[in-house]
């Protein structure tokens, strides 16, 4: 099992930064692809970022590219997702998944394991 714990969310202006971290624990957590998935009411959730197992490999939306950026610290088994320059329509629930390989993908079906979801809200 893995379990994974979002933080970092919270009510921010337009043009403000945020840094949302996932913290992973458990036994299977391992050599695992990790990304961050959105949600807001009424639509699917929306693929954000993910990275694979050891770094070097990282992909981002295109809504979001330029401006939002995933890292890990495998040591420490945290994965961050840098958010800059933040607009309205990045509201959200943002999630943190891990696979259970070490690649990374956009696709929400490739992932085992969720978190709970930390809620940014970007006022105007």
């Amino acid at each position: 099992q893995v379990q994974l714990v979002e933080s970092g969310g919270g009510l921010v202006q337009t043009g403000d930064s945020l840094r949302l971290s996932c913290a992973a624990s458990g036994p299977s957590f391992s050599k695992n692809g990790v990304g961050w998935f959105r949600h807001t009411p009424g639509k699917e959730r929306e693929f954000v970022a993910s990275i694979n197992w050891g770094g070097s490999r990282a992909e981002v939306a295109d809504s979001v590219k330029g401006r939002f950026t995933i890292s890990r610290d495998i040591a420490k088994k945290m994965v961050y997702l840098q958010m800059n320059d933040l607009k309205p329509e990045d509201t959200a629930v943002y999630y943190c998944a891990a696979r259970a390989f070490a690649n990374w993908s956009d696709k929400e079906s490739d992932y085992a394991y969720w978190g709970q979801g930390t809620q940014v809200t970007v006022s105007s």
